[in-house]
């Protein structure tokens, strides 16, 4: 029997210990968008080695705000890696962004980039090269394969947190301790 389609857009996906993808492994990644025909997501815990100010410097944006340098740039997914992704807050109306809800939207637009080197750019924001793809009914394979835990995102979480206590922070909201669980899977 078919069970009607339910989106998991602005949910966490919390991988599990058994998935043995080297590129998800102990990862949360946020859902921008999920239908039918698929699922689009970013890796919100995995910095790369790129700063705000080397992205900057890379496109040749002065920076304003001094307080850029310690911001990092994640590493958002294998899906494009060589692009440039915002996951951000919607105070004000952004160009091209593809809004996510009422508080989260998503762009790829150079103008968000200058804006936040500017410091006139969206109060909370996480910039990732790449992103996180799953064709028709693929994520939902996954998950049936208890591949990836789910959970409602929260964006104290995903704009607040420190990235290495993202994922006990995530799995807390589901009322347990992620170290405490076996890699081996049951299934009856």
């Amino acid at each position: 029997m078919k069970t009607a389609f339910e989106s998991l857009k602005n949910y966490f996906l919390i991988s599990m210990p058994q998935l043995r993808d080297p590129t998800f492994q102990q990862t949360i990644v946020y859902l921008c968008e999920h239908t039918p025909e698929g699922a689009l997501g970013i890796i919100i815990n995995r910095p790369s080695d790129i700063s705000f100010i080397d992205l900057a410097a890379h496109l040749e944006i002065n920076v304003l705000d001094y307080h850029l340098s310690d911001v990092a740039v994640f590493r958002g997914g294998p899906v494009e890696p060589e692009r440039g992704f915002i996951l951000h807050s919607r105070e004000n109306p952004c160009p091209n962004e593809l809004p996510i809800t009422e508080e989260v939207s998503l762009s790829a637009s150079f103008a968000v980039i200058e804006d936040i080197a500017k410091g006139k750019g969206p109060e909370s924001f996480l910039i990732s090269l790449g992103c996180s793809g799953w064709d028709a009914g693929q994520l939902e394979d996954e998950i049936s394969q208890n591949q990836w835990l789910v959970c409602e995102a929260d964006l104290d979480v995903l704009f607040n947190t420190s990235s290495d206590l993202q994922l006990s922070a995530a799995t807390k909201m589901l009322g347990f301790d992620m170290s405490r669980l076996s890699p081996d899977v049951g299934h009856c």
